[in-house]
């Protein structure tokens, strides 16, 4: 008997042994870390940034009605009180083109600037209209597309006075939703057990089945059109760039993370970062095929959900808990001498 107990420790402190082991990140370091953590007079959960056609005056938007905005690049940023009812609104999206600015929010909520956010008027939006908007886009003078949270399309040409359905029916409830510069889009169901796609000129959502049995988490669009996905477990994935239906091997960045993966951004068409939780922030220099660590974000105590690259040297990274990080380009890469 005692045999028999002696054994069992052994397992047991191997099994301890295992754990640790696999709890030891292997990942590499990045050598430079290019984000710098943002002071924002908020706490709430920031859900979204956009800017207008002054590269240094932009918004941010979240949770219990957040609007804040800056005029310096986004370095310092103020709040901004709408006159709303007394809901609680989530501002989940915002979208400029030059001037003219909008914001969507739950529940039912549409908001339009055309003075870059001096002023903003509420658009009237039908109690017939499925859903409620989380996703909205800019697109040029009066013109924007509106997607909400059951999967439904609008498109409006006068400023939101009227809106025309893009797809005949709404995909139902989704955890996600990325509409690409060319105006496809994909949606991920709530439950993360499928995704649909659609692209303009379909009349209908095209449900596709997930490609294991991970619940996916997140997905969007590439540079070159490829598709990325993010699943349980740390995985990424991306679609076969001659094959759109097929896709490539799983990676799995950091096997030993227990964090999920979030978002994903391209900075330029070999260079991703992917964002998730407990500050979890992997960069990838060849197309995902290679990753390494940010490890001086990890000490950032917040979820990082969404990354956004306006252009190759501007970039943020949106978390919860009012975190907000900056992207700030290595100056030995862009020195003369580095040239």
């Amino acid at each position: 008997m005692h045999s028999i107990v002696k054994g069992w420790q052994r397992i047991f402190a191997l099994l301890i042994v295992v754990v640790m082991c696999i709890g030891c990140s292997q990942v590499p370091s990045v050598s430079y870390n290019p984000w710098k953590v943002i002071s924002v007079p908020t706490d709430s959960n920031l859900l979204d940034i956009a800017f207008t056609d002054n590269l240094e005056h932009g918004y941010l938007v979240g949770s219990n009605a957040t609007l804040l905005e800056t005029n310096d690049g986004g370095n310092t940023w103020k709040p901004i009180t709408l006159q709303l009812d007394e809901q609680k609104y989530r501002f989940d999206s915002v979208s400029f083109a030059g001037k003219e600015g909008w914001i969507a929010g739950e529940p039912g909520l549409l908001l339009h600037t055309t003075d870059e956010g001096a002023s903003w008027s509420r658009i009237p939006l039908s109690e017939k209209l499925p859903g409620s908007p989380i996703a909205v886009k800019a697109l040029a003078d009066n013109t924007a597309e509106m997607a909400t949270n059951v999967g439904a399309i609008y498109k409006t040409t006068d400023g939101g006075k009227n809106w025309k359905a893009q797809v005949e029916s709404a995909v139902g409830v989704v955890r996600n939703l990325e509409r690409s510069p060319d105006g496809k889009y994909i949606a991920v169901s709530a439950k993360g057990s499928f995704y649909s796609t659609w692209e303009p000129g379909q009349d209908a959502w095209v449900p596709h089945n997930r490609n294991s049995s991970r619940r996916v988490e997140n997905m969007g669009f590439g540079e070159n059109g490829q598709l990325w996905l993010l699943a349980r477990g740390g995985q990424v994935q991306f679609s076969d760039p001659t094959k759109p239906e097929e896709w490539q091997e799983a990676k799995y960045p950091e096997l030993s993370t227990s964090w999920g993966l979030l978002d994903l951004a391209y900075r330029t068409p070999d260079e991703i970062w992917v964002g998730g939780g407990s500050g979890n922030l992997l960069r990838s220099g060849d197309g995902g095929k290679t990753w390494e660590k940010d490890r001086d974000i990890e000490e950032v105590a917040a979820n990082l959900y969404k990354i956004v690259f306006l252009e190759p040297e501007r970039g943020f990274i949106i978390g919860d808990r009012g975190v907000l990080l900056k992207y700030l380009p290595n100056p030995e890469a862009t020195s003369p001498e580095a040239a």
